[in-house]
């Protein structure tokens, strides 16, 4: 990884297709449910750290990682995606399956950095993305979107006084059915290709 083969072009791409994929907006619903299971708690620099370090640790060694362990991305995606969809049923149906954890040291790194900011997804993309552009604009892409992810955490809480509890509960059902289909997409793309 040289700063030769710096690119603000490729930059700004990585940027944009990391943050689509990320998609911290549509996050902050689940964010704010999964905040109040921790005890009103997200430590936003240890999500933010966890996710950072797991999206460049995938850039440098992922496919690496996912051979020694006898694994391809598939698989890891299919395991992602079951947690998404869980997830996504607790918003829709108000349902409970990931116990109360009063501990936002646990959280704020699973299921916050792992699987939903830094999920299947995102480090499927980082991946992709290594096959077309140059790991130091890739670096810094992830950089970009750490300090969003940053800002967003920290904000948590004025976002949803701003968006008031019914406001809340309408985008917390919405998100949670977008939430599911991300996941059940997911899930048929690549269980199909399971053990091959």
């Amino acid at each position: 990884m040289t700063l030769d083969n710096l690119s603000a072009k490729e930059i700004l791409t990585i940027s944009f297709t990391l943050f689509a994929v990320i998609d911290m907006v549509g996050n902050i619903p689940v964010l704010a449910s999964l905040r109040a299971k921790m005890g009103g708690e997200i430590r936003s620099l240890q999500a933010t750290l966890a996710s950072g370090s797991l999206m460049i640790l995938f850039l440098l060694v992922g496919q690496q990682f996912l051979n020694i362990l006898g694994l391809d991305v598939q698989s890891f995606a299919v395991a992602g995606s079951i947690v998404i969809f869980i997830i996504g049923l607790e918003m829709v149906l108000g349902l409970e399956f990931f116990k109360q954890d009063g501990n936002p040291k646990s959280g704020s790194v699973v299921p916050i950095a792992f699987p939903l900011i830094a999920g299947s997804g995102t480090l499927t993309t980082i991946m992709s993305l290594k096959a077309n552009y140059n790991d130091v604009n890739i670096f810094i892409g992830i950089l970009v979107n750490c300090i969003f992810i940053y800002l967003v955490l920290r904000s948590l809480k004025w976002i949803e006084k701003m968006l008031g509890s019914n406001g809340m509960v309408v985008i917390r059902k919405f998100f949670g059915v977008i939430l599911l289909a991300i996941a059940v997409k997911i899930f048929g793309s690549n269980f199909s290709h399971l053990g091959k």
